[in-house]
């Protein structure tokens, strides 16, 4: 859609806004790439609900390409060099970086970490760093607004399919879509015309 409305009336959005469906890491590093700021939820599995450690708590060191967890331990996705390139790390798809399994049968913090793994295992996405711009930019004020007009936008979608009954549409091809939305649409927009200028009241005759 992006493409189109570049290629037809050359507009270049500044910044998107979209729920958590459209937050994956491709889709969020394709927009950054483009300049365009993610108003998008991270669609993220990673957060934990034991109260271990979750991804987020490790450091992400990107000149080293290695993470560090709370502790300072290192955790790396390969400990040697590779003579063969195609088995060294490839910048592509998800890397998995790991400690050293006597570090983490010595450490303190065992217990916040991997209580039930002889090792800690962090993985990161291609696009991670495209996942963080999306996480600086919800910790904004123009992500909250952003999220109120998504919100806006989608009741107009649930109201049309739950209370104008448009869960399904009637007529065939393109051209009946159109009509359908068009009159639904319309009608949508009468019930709103008439809360914001009610019919006038006139006095009951005696």
């Amino acid at each position: 859609m992006l493409n189109r409305v570049k290629d037809k009336f050359d507009l270049h959005p500044e910044w998107l806004i979209a729920d958590t469906a459209y937050g994956t890491a491709p889709l969020l590093g394709w927009l950054v790439d483009r300049k365009i700021a993610p108003h998008v939820p991270v669609f993220d599995k990673a957060g934990r609900s034991d109260g271990t450690w979750s991804r987020a708590d490790f450091e992400w060191d990107a000149e080293k390409d290695q993470c560090i967890c709370p502790e300072g331990h290192v955790l790396k996705q390969f400990r040697r060099n590779y003579s063969d390139p195609n088995r060294g790390p490839t910048g592509k798809g998800t890397a998995r970086y790991r400690a050293l399994k006597e570090v983490c049968q010595a450490c303190p913090s065992k217990a916040k970490c991997c209580p039930n793994a002889d090792a800690r295992k962090i993985t990161r996405e291609e696009h991670e760093d495209a996942r963080q711009v999306a996480r600086d930019i919800a910790k904004t004020g123009h992500y909250d607004i952003s999220m109120k007009l998504l919100k806006k936008v989608e009741m107009l979608f649930a109201h049309l399919k739950r209370i104008l009954g448009l869960g399904r549409l009637r007529l065939r091809g393109p051209f009946g879509a159109n009509d359908e939305f068009l009159l639904a649409a319309t009608a949508q927009n009468l019930r709103k015309l008439a809360k914001i200028f009610p019919a006038p009241q006139y006095p009951r005759k005696a």
